[in-house]
């Protein structure tokens, strides 16, 4: 069996797998997690490679055993049971997820979160950077993307660069978190808009449950940036409830909060160009997973989280 310092040798920040599985069973055989699918004459077995996994969601028709549990939490790797397509998210502690039982994680992330978190002034300053983050990574993706260039996202074009302008020139002006989301909100509509012209899919209306393509593959895609984002403040030690927008209205609180900083640049447009593609949820699946991959989503998060959790701060940077 591996050693539990093997299983944790690859950083969080540079692991490549995310995992959603249906119908099967996953358990531990000869010191590996597996899943179990079971055909007409034989059963399979295919390994999940854990030491390079950040999330697992189960879905619809799966069972976990006690022994692939305590391996997948000796590697870090974060559980959560869903529906259909990973959504909903039905179970799990620290509001949404199995998070592994690990007392060396390091402390002075939240300590440092704690700093300026029960005062509401600083608390909406680092709710207004998160959103600058989140401008200046959509201006990152899209303007190296290859395939969004195809598809007509163009950062020059006038209605992308107003969106993202007028939504920078507003932040600064605001003085109430619900007047962010408000403008967080105008903002993700203009893009939808944008990507409805680029896609052509004059008749979209977002509606997490309206069931057509371009809105499965959203819901989809948020509930991978959401384990994305689960998994990055487990591994900081900064407990899902301390958010600095969402928390009034949201169950989820930080993990959204941290999930919308690649939400708009990565899963927004890949779910369109899939459904305008007429991809099956599989293929949406490992295409979105490659963009988050391409796109170093994790490693931008972490880096955001510990940048606003250090920010003044004269600390040592700590290798995660």
């Amino acid at each position: 069996m591996q050693q539990i310092t093997d299983l944790k040798a690859i950083l969080h920040s540079k692991r490549a797998n995310i995992y959603y599985l249906e119908y099967c069973r996953v358990m531990q055989k000869d010191g590996r997690v597996l899943y179990l699918t079971e055909a007409k004459h034989e059963n399979q077995y295919w390994n999940i490679p854990i030491a390079n996994t950040t999330v697992i969601i189960l879905g619809t028709g799966t069972s976990i055993t006690q022994a692939a549990m305590r391996m997948l939490a000796t590697a870090g790797v974060l559980v959560g049971f869903s529906g259909g397509g990973a959504t909903p998210l039905f179970m799990g502690s620290e509001i949404e997820w199995l998070t592994p039982q690990n007392e060396y994680r390091p402390t002075e992330y939240m300590q440092y979160w704690m700093s300026f978190w029960f005062d509401e002034q600083k608390r909406f300053e680092v709710a207004k950077q998160f959103q600058y983050a989140r401008i200046q990574y959509i201006e990152k993706v899209w303007a190296k993307d290859r395939d969004l260039k195809e598809y007509g996202f163009h950062l020059s074009d006038h209605d992308i660069a107003f969106a993202l302008q007028d939504f920078t020139q507003k932040i600064p002006k605001l003085t109430k978190v619900g007047n962010l989301l408000l403008a967080e909100a105008q903002t993700t509509k203009q893009l939808y808009k944008i990507a409805v012209t680029r896609c052509g899919q004059t008749s979209f209306t977002r509606n997490p449950k309206e069931g057509d393509l371009t809105n499965t593959f959203l819901n989809h895609g948020n509930y991978l940036a959401y384990g994305l984002a689960a998994s990055t403040l487990w591994v900081l030690g900064i407990p899902h409830s301390f958010a600095v927008m969402h928390g009034k209205t949201r169950r989820g609180a930080l993990v959204f909060d941290v999930a919308d900083l690649i939400k708009d640049a990565v899963v927004l447009p890949s779910a369109f160009i899939c459904a305008k593609e007429k991809m099956t949820e599989q293929e949406f699946r490992q295409y979105v997973l490659q963009k988050m991959t391409e796109h170093k989503c994790l490693d931008f998060m972490f880096e955001q989280i510990k940048l606003l959790a250090c920010k003044n701060k004269n600390i040592s940077e700590v290798t995660l």
